[in-house]
């Protein structure tokens, strides 16, 4: 299969699609030979600079869109990591959607409805803080969920989790065909390092407002959680929408990662600033020399 758009960055944290993905052989921290924190810093910085010059061509190019999905357990960092990889992104062009349980509207229509709204127009970027993936995430592992969705075949049905995976393969190659660059991060923090961010927040009462009860009790279903986001990015992960499982322990070192997959994925664009034809250059230089004279 060929990508549609653009040919997916080439990294160790790649999700192929032409083998099996294993969570438990993902890594959740850096390698032996990662560089140290201040390098890692100067790293991102450079990302950053490249994404907003990047972002600048993709704005005035107007023919490309560019949508980021982050999925993370809790306390893997996600918002944190949003700021910091688009921190150099002009505003106009950027724009951020975090999707929690579905409103009653929302349950009225299909499980892509609500984020098919929120997809980022040509020329932006925009930034799912959660996504449609919850519906194979979150409600595989609370599979009672699928009860106030009104489903016309009930809850229980063959291959339930294949259609949607085959609904959501869909609905992104589509989105690449039509111009629009789709790249999905999986945060991949420890159950060791959730539990120190956990009682971090704790501790800290300023970051009390962060921690949820309901966020321990999800722990409780850890494993369940492992094999829907396995199963999940093995069905999902394409040349035209592929998943990165990027190391979470360490902030640092999975934000500077994620910082230069997408600028170099947005690098590899044929990104354009858009050309003057002859007749405005000419109105252009005329305008110029009576600004200069001081005629305007």
């Amino acid at each position: 299969m060929k990508p549609v758009l653009f040919e997916p960055v080439d990294s160790p944290y790649l999700v192929r699609w032409d083998r099996k993905f294993s969570v438990d052989k993902a890594h959740t921290a850096p390698p032996d030979d990662a560089p140290g924190k201040k390098k890692l810093v100067e790293r991102l910085d450079e990302a950053v600079a490249r994404i907003g010059a990047a972002q600048q061509k993709l704005y005035a190019d107007d023919r490309y869109g560019v949508l980021l999905v982050f999925q993370a357990m809790d306390a893997a960092g996600k918002d944190g990591t949003i700021r910091a990889v688009l921190t150099g992104v002009n505003p106009a062009g950027c724009q951020v959607f975090c999707f929690k349980a579905p409103s009653a509207e929302e349950l009225d229509h299909d499980f892509l409805w609500r984020i098919y709204r929120d997809l980022p127009e040509r020329g932006r970027i925009g930034v799912f803080n959660r996504s449609h993936y919850e519906e194979v995430l979150v409600v595989r592992v609370h599979p009672e969920f699928l009860g106030g969705q009104k489903l016309p075949r009930g809850e229980d049905r063959d291959k339930f989790w294949e259609e949607r995976y085959d609904s959501i393969r869909g609905l992104e190659q589509h989105l690449a065909r039509n111009g629009t660059v789709v790249l999905k991060f999986w945060l991949n923090v420890s159950r060791d390092e959730q539990k120190k961010r956990f009682l971090d927040r704790i501790e800290k009462s300023e970051a009390n407002w962060k921690f949820s009860v309901r966020d321990v009790s999800e722990r409780e279903r850890w494993d369940q959680y492992m094999k829907a986001y396995e199963d999940a990015l093995e069905a999902t992960s394409r040349p035209w929408a592929p998943w990165y499982a990027i190391p979470a322990d360490d902030k640092p070192f999975m934000r500077a990662t994620i910082a230069e997959i997408v600028a170099d994925t947005l690098d590899a664009l044929p990104l354009r600033f858009p050309e003057v034809d002859r007749e405005e250059r000419e109105k252009m230089a005329a305008l110029r020399k009576k600004l200069e004279k001081g005629e305007l």
